[in-house]
């Protein structure tokens, strides 16, 4: 496969806050590409841990992030954005959250936009950081963009995972996600995910309201209707280059999905 791929992430997104918040474009995903509401994030399932469980295809064992704060891998290896340089694929990076700038190393992304949710609110940086991946994409037509949008687990660890005000942000990630899908080439294979789930005010446990986070993948190479199996965090990057006709990094742990 070598297509363009855009991943979206909402930050503490629970399976099942979709169908009680039930946006009209999460159906719409169902049933134009793949999806699982089982899959399985990483322990301590926590922002940045998972992130970099993401981006590098390793559990937190390997990749040494347990908290969120970021320290220098030990025995590092290329993540998403390195290894898509090395066969010279350009990637961009949109954020609200800044504790994420080390996701990729410098040299290998062509662009990163942040705007911080700490100063602006996340719940206006969302709409704002998706207009700018949008202008990105549309300009420059980049291999990969990652999108983040932070606002639901802040809106989880104010009032709550699966309150009113948390559905509610729910509802309004997706329609930062269905106006980005809606406005950039079907060329893009599109991936939507989450980092961890939560509980009551938190999250970071080792257990299914945490641990459970939903995939969609759509595009022009994915079956319509169907289930992601057995599905975790650690394959997205593989599944992502793949996509992109470049080779997994030889020390990823993960495995394609498609």
């Amino acid at each position: 496969m070598s297509e363009k791929v855009l991943l979206i992430l909402v930050d503490g997104m629970r399976p099942d806050s979709l169908e009680v918040c039930r946006h009209p474009f999460i159906g719409k995903m169902k049933e134009t590409g793949s999806y699982t509401g089982k899959a399985q994030t990483v322990m301590p399932s926590v922002t940045l841990p998972c992130h970099m469980s993401l981006f590098y295809s390793v559990p937190p064992s390997r990749h040494g992030i347990l908290t969120n704060t970021y320290t220098p891998q030990v025995r590092p290896i290329n993540g998403i954005c390195e290894q898509l340089r090395q066969s010279k694929r350009t990637c961009g990076l949109f954020y609200n959250w800044g504790e994420l700038r080390d996701l990729a190393k410098p040299g290998s992304i062509a662009y990163s936009c942040y705007i911080s949710g700490h100063i602006y609110s996340y719940k206006t940086t969302n709409v704002k950081i998706t207009g700018e991946a949008i202008k990105y994409i549309n300009n420059s037509n980049p291999d990969f963009t990652f999108l983040y949008l932070g606002y639901t687990d802040e809106a989880g660890h104010a009032y709550g995972w699966m309150t009113e005000e948390y559905i509610k942000s729910v509802y309004e990630s997706w329609d930062c996600i269905e106006r980005i899908v809606s406005s950039i080439s079907d060329d893009y294979t599109i991936m939507i995910t989450a980092d961890h789930g939560g509980h009551d005010r938190a999250h970071g446990c080792d257990i299914p309201e945490d641990m459970t986070i939903p995939l969609f993948i759509k595009g022009k190479g994915v079956t319509p209707a169907t289930e992601l199996k057995n599905a975790n965090i650690i394959d997205i990057a593989p599944t992502i280059t793949k996509l992109l006709g470049v080779e997994a990094a030889g020390e990823w742990e993960g495995k394609p999905l498609l």
